[in-house]
């Protein structure tokens, strides 16, 4: 059986990319508008996986694990090869697997109405975890922001070296500088004002799968009529001559 060619893989998994973060962001909405309606702007999206419906986020967890893996050999198999790259797939690398962990582990969640309760919003963000599980998965999803994050911001230094992939770099460094920013926000929020996690949460999400998306989105157009082919890639007339 004849193996496919590296560019018919990369546009196959940038491919997958693409329909995986969309998926992904549908299936959030959707749960967000199912019981028991958790806020977007006060609420972290992990408590997306407790509640009747919590097992879809979960899925959902998991099919974000594999997109990011599906993103990592898109992009390994594009541009040149460097330390930059290879410390740049290892760090999403720990965030794809940090997310597939997310999935068994779910968040503690406290009551929810502050003025009824008593209890704090960081509380029931899971930020105050009291069983071993949020201890778990408020560890691994800390992780797992900071290693995306430093993983993009890496290799978007790296795409100034790759011609295939330059014209993205702007939309590339505007969305690592909103999911920094969203994970600034998250860390001043948990402390200050924490009513407003969610949402600063949710602006470190889009900026984590923005970046997935339009560099993935580039990879998946390289090669085609006016754009320049992979670097060090023998071009079609090459290939078929052998």
């Amino acid at each position: 059986m004849t193996r496919p060619p590296p560019h018919a893989v990369r546009r196959r998994l940038a491919m997958a990319v693409l329909i995986g973060v969309v998926g992904y962001v549908v299936v959030d909405i959707v749960l967000q508008a199912l019981p028991p309606h958790y806020s977007p702007i006060r609420e972290a999206e992990s408590k997306l996986a407790v509640g009747p419906f919590g097992w879809i986020m979960n899925l959902n967890f998991l099919g974000r694990a594999v997109f990011t893996f599906c993103a990592i050999g898109a992009i390994g198999l594009t541009g040149p090869a460097s330390p930059a790259r290879r410390a740049g797939l290892l760090l999403l690398a720990i965030g794809g697997v940090s997310l597939g962990i997310l999935a068994f582990f779910p968040t503690d969640v406290g009551p929810t109405g502050v003025s009824a309760t008593g209890v704090s919003a960081s509380a029931e963000n899971g930020l105050q975890p009291v069983t071993t599980a949020g201890f778990v998965h408020l560890a691994v999803a800390s992780l797992g922001f900071l290693a995306a994050l430093a993983g993009e911001c890496v290799l978007t230094r790296w795409l100034r070296h790759s011609p295939e992939l330059a014209a993205v770099r702007v939309s590339a460094l505007v969305f690592a500088g909103l999911a920094g920013g969203g994970l600034l926000g998250i860390v001043v929020t948990s402390a200050l004002a924490p009513d407003w996690l969610g949402l600063a949460e949710r602006l470190c999400l889009l900026g984590i799968l923005g970046w997935v998306f339009v560099v993935s989105l580039a990879i998946r157009r390289v090669g085609e009529p006016g754009r320049p082919e992979p670097c060090g890639w023998p071009d079609e007339a090459v290939r078929n001559s052998r």
